[in-house]
């Protein structure tokens, strides 16, 4: 995968098993959420595969959930949760939408999954940053999808509704056995629970666990640049690996030309 000549990463290979956690890292503008836009099916691959449970990736695939980076919604929004929901499940088709029974069963049932039953009427504007993420990460569900893919969904939330959401999807994938990519700068929040990373930098990926792939000496040939990893209570600190001074999803509609081996998923 490159953009304007330059290489975003080049023969990325890796399996995903269904309920594995995998966290997406690197700098800024290295190809993280162009990852998840090919897995969405909305950027090609040039050479190379991505397949879901066994089928070639497709836009619009009901086997894939997308929880997006949390965005300020208007308070003056008449628009409900359940309705956000809902969207997952017709939010492609233009028109009124269908209210089947079946439908209404699949929505109820999402929204009861993870928890928000009891705001789930109220209008998107007026609630939290936390309860609105809750609603995206049940929108991304309704379809039963084998695969979540997450895009800084922790942005812009306080501690309590970060622990919050990764304890809720944590739960989701372990019970219905989802594989889940989750892409972020920051790993803390997650660490516990990540079976695997992908780090991006410099047009390479290293794959493996965290104490696999954030080490010094890792990182240090990963960025061709001395790398300083320390870990303090529990915690990972990285020193030395600059960001990018743009950021990758304002662009990654342009990338076209693609490098990538293979990446299937499960």
């Amino acid at each position: 995968m490159s953009f304007n000549g330059r290489p975003l990463w080049d023969h990325l290979d890796i399996d995903v098993a269904p309920g594995e956690f995998i966290a997406v890292l690197g700098p800024n503008g290295v190809g993280k959420t162009t990852l998840l836009r090919v897995l969405l099916g909305q950027v090609p691959l040039a050479h190379g595969q991505a397949r879901v449970a066994g089928e070639p990736i497709r836009l619009g695939s009901r086997r894939i959930g997308y929880v997006p980076q949390q965005k300020t919604l208007d308070g003056r929004a008449a628009i409900r949760g359940r309705d956000l929901v809902r969207f997952g499940l017709d939010g492609d088709r233009w028109g009124l939408p269908l209210h089947s029974r079946e439908r209404r069963r699949k929505v109820d049932a999402a929204i009861e999954m993870v928890g928000a039953s009891s705001y789930a009427d109220k209008p998107i504007g007026l609630l939290s940053g936390g309860e609105t993420q809750r609603l995206r990460i049940a929108q991304a569900l309704v379809t039963e999808p084998a695969v979540l893919l997450c895009d800084e969904p922790l942005l812009s939330l306080d501690l309590a509704h970060q622990q919050q959401v990764v304890d809720l999807i944590d739960t989701m994938r372990r019970e219905h056995q989802i594989a889940v990519l989750f892409v972020t700068h920051e790993i803390n929040p997650i660490l516990p629970i990540v079976d695997r990373v992908v780090y991006f930098a410099e047009g390479n990926a290293r794959v493996g666990t965290p104490d696999e792939v954030i080490t010094s000496e890792s990182l240090s040939d990963l960025f061709g640049s001395p790398i300083e990893v320390l870990r303090h209570h529990d915690r990972i600190l990285v020193f030395g690996a600059e960001e990018e001074p743009h950021h990758e999803h304002e662009h990654a509609h342009d990338d076209h030309h693609d490098h990538s081996d293979e990446v299937p998923l499960s």
